[in-house]
């Protein structure tokens, strides 16, 4: 539906001997509060709608995947390919450690300075 400025001044003027000059901002101010709540009533539903579409979607998907999965070998000699990532120890390699020779001391560091000790002095060099 589309409305021309004449249409919308005939609506106006018919709306104005109507229903009258006093009632006329109350009656427009009432139309704007129902044209609110219906744009608000039709994004509300719009986005339900949306969101139903959505989990069907994923729902979807996740059967298809648990499918694929099916029809994976029922094996799982895959497993054993899969390794962890760098820097974790695992199992095995643990009770290897375990059985490895123990390391050395580490060096003994210099005792850190207590707070009451004033700073030692950086050594100078002379200028050649």
């Amino acid at each position: 539906m589309n409305l021309g400025m004449p249409e919308m001044i005939f609506i106006f003027l018919l709306a104005l001997v109507v229903v009258g000059p006093k009632r006329l901002p109350g009656l427009a101010r009432q139309m704007g509060k129902w044209v609110a709540e219906f744009k608000r009533a039709s994004n509300e539903f719009k986005n339900q709608l949306e969101t139903e579409m959505m989990n069907i979607e994923l729902d979807e998907r996740a059967k298809k995947q648990t499918e694929a999965a099916k029809a994976l070998p029922s094996e799982k000699s895959w497993e054993a390919t899969i390794l962890p990532p760098v820097g974790i120890v695992s199992r095995g390699s643990v009770d290897a450690i375990s059985q490895a020779e123990p390391d050395p001391a580490p060096p003994e560091l210099p005792p850190a300075p207590s707070m009451n000790e004033p700073p030692i002095p950086a050594r100078s060099t002379p200028d050649a």
